[in-house]
């Protein structure tokens, strides 16, 4: 089904009430996913991209006001709807105090539903064309923001610039928090691709047999629970490009069909025998290190090369601490704007504790720090009483103390790995050449360091 009138995520307990609003939302053109509970919403919206989320108030396992706070934290800009029973419209008004966007009565009348949801819609629109306005970004243009100028920046933009326009197949490497979802979609909008879709699957999230029907497809009966025929994230991608995060998670059956995917161009949906052929270009991305998974019998080689045509390493950030104070003053605008605030300054002691801080969850950490400065700040500058208590207080950077004689062997080690890593860029292999060590152990010290 099309997802040009938008993409719904329906969370219900009864499954009939689920199964029957979603039928009806794709009969008209929705792209439709259900969920029983508030656990399972939140694995689907953090693997698939959703316009609204429609949920019941009262579920057993997590409620309707606790799906949406959870939901919102994650992803502050969807739109949430709340359906409850015809006659609690007070249950709905304290919904809408607590985060909802609207509401729907039970039982649901369609062409309600239908307003509702044509309503929430265009407030989302509208929301995002507010906010690529406010950056200063046209719509008819790339609308991500890679923020930083330092060294390793200014080299991965430069490759991000020189392979966008192929059609090679990219393998993104870098831990966890850098920013490897952001590199694939810059290069998708700055491809011949970018007016065709952007599909993100995450490998992990998902049991084998779910993973091969979410990438393939499958067809009415491949298994139980297989009520029709589903097109798979391959299909919808058809022309753009496809983002397999966490690709060292697929299981080794998988990894057979990907690699016939990647060597032909052309597949089977589940249960299907109908040969299908589709152009898509393949960016993949893991923290894991390949190489190593391939020795380990875990990855197969063959596929590790397909894959591995181009390589892009992100730079943790502890390697590029000019660009901390930037990134900090744009999660605060960004988070500002959210929450209807005006801050237009940060401490130089906040600058400096930021600068100094060895961020072992990268940009993501610094981002949900940076929004949390700005939920508690009440005037117009963060202030050091915003951070966390205990900020700062761990280090993964080197000594700068080193004396010979003075020091420990010990911290001389240390010094030399982490002075070479950053050098390296945040690349593992590289640091291990220069030392003259293998890359596993520059892995366990990097662990040992951040206390891991």
């Amino acid at each position: 089904m099309s997802a040009d009138r938008g993409r719904i995520l329906i969370v219900d307990d009864e499954q009939h009430a689920r199964e029957a609003l979603a039928v009806l939302l794709e009969e008209d053109g929705y792209d439709v996913r259900d969920a029983p509970d508030g656990f399972k919403a939140l694995g689907v919206l953090r693997d698939w991209e959703c316009d609204i989320l429609v949920t019941d108030l009262r579920m057993p396992v997590m409620d309707g006001l606790t799906l949406i706070k959870k939901a919102r934290e994650e992803f502050p800009e969807l739109t949430c709807l709340v359906m409850t029973a015809f006659g609690s419209v007070e249950n709905a008004v304290e919904a809408m105090k607590s985060g909802a966007d609207d509401y729907l009565t039970k039982p649901l009348n369609f062409d309600a539903v239908e307003i509702v949801i044509d309503r929430a819609l265009e407030r989302t629109r509208m929301r995002r064309e507010l906010d690529r306005l406010r950056n200063g970004v046209s719509l008819g243009g790339a609308t991500t923001q890679m923020v930083g100028n330092s060294p390793p920046m200014q080299k991965l933009k430069g490759m991000i610039d020189q392979v966008a326009t192929s059609r090679a197949t990219v393998l993104i490497t870098g831990e966890s928090g850098t920013g490897k979802e952001l590199v694939a979609r810059l290069i998708h909008e700055r491809s011949d691709r970018s007016e065709k879709p952007f599909v993100r699957l995450h490998c992990s999230a998902l049991a084998e047999t779910l993973l091969e029907s979410e990438l393939f497809g499958h067809e009415k009966g491949a298994f139980t629970g297989a009520a029709s025929q589903r097109t798979g994230r391959f299909e919808e991608a058809n022309g753009g490009t496809l983002f397999l995060d966490e690709i060292g998670e697929i299981p080794m059956a998988t990894q057979v069909k990907l690699l016939r995917f990647l060597q032909e161009r052309e597949f089977e949906r589940v249960g299907g025998n109908q040969t299908i052929s589709v152009d898509v270009r393949i960016i993949a991305a893991t923290n894991r290190d390949l190489e190593q998974e391939v020795r380990d019998g875990n990855f197969r080689e063959d596929l590790y090369y397909r894959l591995n045509v181009i390589h892009l390493n992100t730079p943790p950030l502890r390697v590029r601490r000019g660009d901390i104070a930037p990134l900090a003053s744009h999660f605060v605008a960004k988070y500002a704007r959210q929450n209807g605030k005006e801050i237009d300054e940060i401490s130089p002691e906040v600058i400096e504790a930021l600068s100094q801080y060895d961020w072992p969850g990268n940009v993501r950490e610094l981002e949900n720090t940076i929004e949390r400065a700005v939920v508690l700040a009440n005037g117009t500058r963060i202030e050091m009483s915003h951070l966390p208590d205990n900020f700062g207080q761990t280090s993964f950077a080197p000594n700068s103390e080193i004396r010979i004689p003075g020091s420990t062997l010990e911290d001389i080690e240390r010094y030399a790995i982490l002075k070479t890593y950053e050098a390296a860029g945040g690349s593992t292999s590289e640091t291990a050449e220069v030392l003259d060590i293998s890359v596993r152990k520059v892995q366990y010290k990097l662990k040992d360091y951040r206390g891991e």
